[in-house]
């Protein structure tokens, strides 16, 4: 069977959940009106545009294992998908990664500004934490401490933010596989990796449930980010809903830069079974979200 058609009822999944994720995060941002109309609007352009929720579906999936109820996961799923909004906000500033477009319309600072794009990151980052520590989020506050403290820890220096800092300092740099594991796993993995044990958290599994479901978001999340390094050198860029070819002409240290094509596609099929084999101790209750590792290392845009 082709791998499109195999992909087809997940991607129709994912298509009914972006509709209800797109409703939760609407009900959650605040109005564009008033003298804060602005940043407003940017927050809500930038977190409800034509993004694929792919984090918050992974958190919901994760979240089923346990039978946690829609509430709770979908707002963990929105928290989730404001930081990932924050992150792709200041990754396009012209002081990083200096993108135009995103999700094939201008980024924040090109539809609005500079300014207001970093003010609206910044709002969408702390609105995430107020929304994790809200008592609709899941009755225990200790359920509530636990999430706002690992999403805290996969966000910052350790993770993702400390991954972007060695990106930008590994551009034109001669950099070993072992770093740019490294700097793929904290800036993509660890928000991923947050997303899959939130799962676990909010259904009090345990700590070996969580622990399995962090490591298997970890591998997923640096799956993801060699299949966006693919995605540089081989993607249309209407698919992709940016420009393509950008990774090489800035110097950039991806394992297509250090493996090749082919190495860094193995690399990516080698990450994800072991990504999956965290999964066996869930038995069927998992299958869904195998089914999502699978689409991610097959995945176009």
């Amino acid at each position: 069977m082709p791998a499109d058609a195999s992909a087809a009822p997940l991607k129709e999944a994912l298509g009914v959940f972006a509709g209800t994720m797109s409703a939760t995060l609407d009900s959650l941002l605040p109005r564009a009106d008033g003298p804060e109309g602005k940043l407003f609007g940017a927050m809500r352009y930038s977190a409800l545009g034509s993004g694929k929720f792919i984090r918050p579906y992974i958190l919901r999936t994760a979240a089923s294992i346990f039978d946690v109820p829609d509430t709770q996961y979908l707002r963990a799923g929105a928290a989730v998908e404001m930081v990932h909004a924050y992150s792709l906000i200041h990754d396009d500033l012209p002081a990083m990664d200096d993108d135009d477009m995103r999700r094939g319309r201008p980024s924040c600072h090109i539809e609005f500004d500079e300014a207001t794009a970093i003010l609206a990151g910044d709002a969408l980052l702390t609105l995430s934490f107020e929304v994790l520590a809200g008592v609709e989020t899941h009755p225990d506050p200790q359920v509530r401490a636990d999430l706002v403290m690992a999403l805290a820890a996969r966000s910052g220096g350790d993770g993702m933010v400390g991954g972007q800092m060695i990106d930008l300092e590994s551009e034109h740099a001669a950099v070993d596989a072992a770093l740019i594991a490294r700097l793929e796993t904290m800036k993509t993995g660890a928000l991923i990796a947050f997303s899959s044990a939130a799962g676990g958290v909010l259904g009090q599994a345990g700590g070996e449930a969580v622990n399995l479901l962090e490591s298997f978001g970890f591998e997923l999340g640096l799956a993801f980010q060699i299949t966006d390094d693919l995605l540089d050198v081989e993607g249309d860029e209407e698919d992709v809903g940016k420009k393509v070819g950008k990774d090489a002409e800035a110097g950039k240290a991806t394992f297509v830069s250090a493996l090749g094509v082919d190495g860094a596609r193995h690399k990516a099929r080698q990450v994800t079974d072991r990504a999956l084999s965290r999964l066996d101790m869930f038995g069927t209750r998992a299958d869904e979200l195998r089914s999502v590792a699978e689409f991610v290392l097959a995945r176009h845009n």
